[in-house]
């Protein structure tokens, strides 16, 4: 009889939680990166836990420069007269040494 109550508890919490977990994920580029890094980690020693943690941080992070890198693209397309950096200045030549003498 133990185990009905217990069924019975989880039937009666888990579809009150069920729409606080149905807000959008922020792990974009996390999934990707876990995956490659699991793998990486578990060739490398067996660490794959630890590289798929490593290759979740990795890939939120190159996605969230891939999505910058877009949105200056498309400011640029919108805007193309605007000036978006400074250019670099030119470098002056290397000076020739002295002839022996």
């Amino acid at each position: 009889m133990r185990t009905s109550s217990a069924y019975l508890c989880l039937a009666l919490v888990l579809p009150a939680l069920l729409p606080a977990s149905t807000q959008p994920a922020q792990a974009v580029g996390c999934i990707s990166g876990a995956v490659a890094g699991g793998i990486a980690g578990h060739y490398a020693g067996h660490h794959a836990v630890l590289g798929a943690l490593g290759g979740c941080v990795a890939g939120h992070e190159l996605k969230k420069r891939q999505k910058a890198a877009d949105a200056a693209k498309l400011q640029a397309k919108k805007y193309p007269d605007e000036i978006t950096h400074a250019e670099p200045a030119p470098v002056p030549p290397a000076p020739t040494p002295a002839p022996a003498q």
